[in-house]
């Protein structure tokens, strides 16, 4: 029973240890490429590779083939050993060795294996790329609910304030120095506030099941994240906007993956041009054969082994010419042995093969030119390609400065309306003004960190997105 108890415990504890776990960014990120399905896709597409390249390298070894055969024939049927025609019942095997190897092919071979080589680079930067693609989207989820947090937490702290001025308008009410309507106000406001904070712990609540959701985590309840310690860390604000330009153009993906589709389609080409030349062929063949059915043969009479038969006559004379002749008769023997058929009756083969193409209904004149578009046209997507590039980083550093000086802007904005509201709490308590002008100094000053939070992180990851274009793997990016 104490063991029991104790089991219990034990899981009990690991289950509540896990349900306070709170996720870093950074954990997000390497549970993402660990997990993502389109990952794992990408992942499949490059294990692909490796079978191409066996093959190509495979074209390189000679063919080998073996061969056996077992037959029973019944009535008339050729012996395969005497080659003559029989009415009778056997068993015959037969064995086949065939080696074959490709000399010259045009160069294809070779062209086949530098071809599987770059189509293996072309999958691992195109898995490089979705890894980042989905670290960018994990960090983007991930800053939207910290976002919605320190909305929140705004909001909270806002709202303790306005409790504190209930509580102190409704002292000042009781002693006649407020009217009741200040009081209502400040209550209407406090309602006001209370639903927003409910709105607030919904957008986070909402945006923490759309990071579990990409992350393919399924228990919503206890999911959540680390929303400490992430601040703005800066380390390209020294860099100009054409040498982040140069660096993307070196290291993204995006033009890697479009050079290796140009190098794909001057391979295929290649490949396609050595149809116009000869193929040669070596060969190599050895068969033998065994067969289970009695033989016939000549055997000489040991009593009489001579006979003398007329060959002829003397022309002229009519005299007879006669001849002696071996007195043989034929007897049915048995089959020879197994293992002495096998090497009485192999043979080997062996040779070259030279095949010339002269005219094949211009399917290799069409295979050339059909490749010779597609090398222009992958030239055309890389060139589109670095203008594309070019364009999305300007945006991307455009954006990023622009977002720069919104938050300082925000931060500003700040400053004033924290003064205002200090002006204005200053002046209500004394009386001066009421409770109206007071709420909406108040709710100013709430929506400018709100203002100021959103243009944090919307800084943050604009930033990001811009070090991502430099060169920084996204599992290395600073926040």
């Amino acid at each position: 029973m104490k063991k029991s108890i104790i089991i219990i415990a034990v899981l009990l504890i690991g289950v509540s240890a896990y349900s306070q776990k709170k996720w870093t960014l950074t954990e997000c990120v390497q549970y993402a490429l660990d997990n993502n399905i389109s990952i794992k896709q990408s992942e499949l597409d490059l294990e692909a590779t490796d079978i191409e390249r066996l093959t190509a390298l495979g074209n390189f070894l000679p063919s080998f083939n073996a061969s056996a055969g077992v037959n029973e024939n019944t009535g008339l049927s050729f012996n395969p050993i005497t080659n003559n025609a029989q009415t009778t019942t056997f068993l015959s095997v037969s064995g086949n060795v065939n080696v074959g190897y490709t000399v010259f092919d045009g160069l294809r071979n070779i062209r086949q294996a530098q071809r599987a080589k770059i189509s293996k680079l072309s999958s691992q930067y195109r898995l490089d790329k979705m890894k980042d693609d989905i670290s960018l989207f994990v960090a983007n989820s991930y800053l939207q609910v910290i976002l919605n947090k320190a909305n929140l937490e705004v909001l909270k702290s806002q709202n303790d304030v306005t409790k504190q001025q209930i509580r102190q308008t409704e002292e000042l009410v009781e002693v006649g120095t407020l009217p009741q309507g200040d009081l209502l106000e400040i209550k209407a406001t406090d309602a006001s506030e209370q639903q927003s904070i409910v709105n607030a712990e919904n957008q986070i609540r909402i945006s923490l099941i759309s990071l579990a959701q990409l992350l393919l985590i399924k228990d919503y309840e206890n999911f959540d994240i680390q929303d400490e310690g992430y601040g703005i860390v800066d380390s390209i604000s020294d860099k100009s906007v054409d040498e982040i330009i140069g660096k993307a153009k070196e290291n993204r993906s995006e033009i890697r993956i479009a050079k290796q589709d140009v190098e794909l389609a001057e391979k295929d080409l290649q490949i396609a041009r050595g149809a116009y030349l000869p193929t040669l062929s070596a060969f190599f063949g050895y068969s033998t054969r065994y067969a289970n059915s009695p033989n016939f043969t000549q055997v000489v009479d040991p009593n009489n082994p001579t006979i003398t038969q007329q060959i002829g006559v003397v022309q002229g004379t009519g005299q007879a010419v006669v001849s002696d002749f071996p007195n043989t008769s034929t007897i049915e023997v048995s089959a020879d042995p197994f293992i002495d058929q096998l090497y009485a009756n192999d043979g080997i083969s062996y040779g070259f093969s030279l095949n010339i193409p002269i005219f094949n209904g211009f399917n290799t004149r069409a295979s050339v030119k059909r490749n010779k578009i597609n090398l222009e046209r992958s030239k055309y997507q890389l060139e589109q390609a670095e203008l594309d590039l070019e364009s999305t980083v300007y945006q991307a550093y455009v954006d990023a400065k622009g977002s720069l000086k919104a938050y300082e802007a925000a931060l500003l904005a700040l400053e004033s309306q924290e003064l205002a509201y200090e002006y204005a709490k200053a002046r209500y308590d004394e009386g001066l003004t009421n409770a109206f002008d007071f709420s909406q100094a108040k709710l100013r000053y709430d929506n400018s960190k709100i203002n100021l939070n959103t243009a944090k992180y919307d800084y943050i990851f604009k930033l990001k997105v811009l070090e991502l274009y430099f060169g920084i793997p996204a599992t290395e990016l600073k926040f």
